[in-house]
């Protein structure tokens, strides 16, 4: 028997969703002073992207609509496919999917979702759909039953060596595989201080950090990240520039915001780790950032995804957002949502909610039309997430 909640892409629900927006906090210290420029959410990134000329030449084949396809990651439920979402995935031409809600059916049964999937989508020519899940552990697996081990939490996790943590991480990523399932939305590397556990909604008070210390969070990153690649499972490390110094959860709050972090924190080990261990995907925070770019949140922030992320840390993977549906989200139109992302230097869009993946799409290919720097932006994104499939095999470049 398959049990399904409907829980968020990437986060889980308290009993009860804040109804009061969260006030900033954070008592760890930062190692760089802060530096507070705030570029207009219309600026165009500084070119950082490094071409991948075959899978270059495949995206250069491909429509508009195929290379929009790629940019997005749409929710649909572990316990099937229903009529209107396959309508959706082949109408967006949707490259990803990821399976929302939680199912103790086990590996057969998501096996089977999964080739339902895949029949629905309408992939160019070389290019397989990508299957992810939150596979975390502890209050946020999303995947149990036969075939599945039950995963501690990230705070349990600390508690192994290295060395084990790599190996459980090895065989919880076959799993994943077995199943189906390419990318695992994880690792966790957001630090949450001892003093702010309690009140951390997003992190401490579910138990989804390796702990208070970056060196500890960077070190258990790397094994979780090196186990699951050496099962050849994709990985997105979350949520940066971190969300372990606020008190609000991004799922349930409008406007959360971090009046710590700084651009060349001490904090951004665990980021840094997985970049290092080469992570497939860097996930970027909803949350506003005072000391970083006061004016936008850290998913439509040029200056956290391209200076920060892009050049400080070099990371030329693909950038994936949290949940577009989200409620930190909603002061924006779906529209408004899809192109603030990509224009700031995002790639692959979640859209937890499958009703407003057409609207999004259109939203891209209508600003792709008629803008040539924002064209070219989608084809470097398309680019960069057809590069991580065939990395994952599952794409012919």
């Amino acid at each position: 028997m398959m049990i399904i909640a409907a829980l968020n892409a990437c986060g889980v629900a308290p009993a009860e969703a804040p109804t009061v927006a969260a006030t900033p906090s954070g008592s760890a210290t930062s190692q760089a002073v802060a530096v507070t420029p705030s570029p207009s959410d219309t600026a165009t990134p500084t070119e950082s992207f490094t071409v991948h000329p075959s899978c270059a030449k495949v995206v250069s084949s491909m429509s508009l609509s195929e290379r929009v396809g790629q940019l997005l990651m749409v929710g649909i439920s572990s316990g099937g496919i229903s009529p209107s979402e396959k309508t959706i995935l082949a109408r967006t031409r949707a490259g990803s999917v990821i399976l929302l809600g939680n199912s103790t059916a086990g590996t057969h049964a998501i096996r089977g979702v999964a080739g339902r999937v895949r029949s629905a989508t309408r992939s160019p020519e070389g290019v397989m759909v990508m299957l992810a899940a939150d596979q975390e552990g502890g209050l946020v697996q999303r995947l149990k039953g036969p075939g599945f081990a039950a995963i501690p939490s990230a705070t349990l996790q600390a508690k192994q060596s290295d060395a084990e943590l790599r190996r459980n991480a090895y065989n919880w990523g076959r799993q994943l595989k077995a199943a189906g399932i390419s990318a695992n939305l994880a690792p966790v590397a957001d630090v949450v201080p001892t003093a702010m556990v309690s009140v951390n909604q997003p992190i401490g008070r579910l138990r989804r950090g390796y702990g208070p210390s970056a060196k500890t969070v960077a070190a258990k990153v790397t094994a979780f990240t090196e186990g699951m690649e050496r099962a050849g499972v994709a990985t997105a490390v979350k949520h940066f520039p971190g969300l372990g110094r606020v008190r609000g959860n991004t799922d349930f709050v409008s406007r959360v915001v971090d009046t710590t972090t700084t651009r060349r924190d001490h904090a951004l080990a665990g980021f840094s780790a997985a970049i290092d261990a080469d992570v497939d995907m860097v996930m970027m925070s909803s949350a506003f950032y005072s000391k970083i770019d006061a004016e936008h949140r850290a998913a439509f922030s040029a200056m956290i995804i391209d200076e920060m992320l892009r050049k400080n840390l070099r990371f030329s993977g693909v950038v994936i957002s949290d949940d577009l549906a989200a409620v930190a989200m909603r002061n924006l139109t779906p529209e408004e949502r899809a192109r603030r992302f990509i224009r700031a230097g995002g790639d692959l869009l979640i859209v937890g909610d499958a009703s407003l993946a057409t609207t999004m799409a259109d939203a891209i290919k209508d600003k792709a039309s008629d803008d040539p720097a924002f064209a070219k932006r989608v084809t470097e994104s398309a680019t960069r997430v057809v590069a991580m499939k065939e990395r994952r095999g599952l794409a012919r470049c």
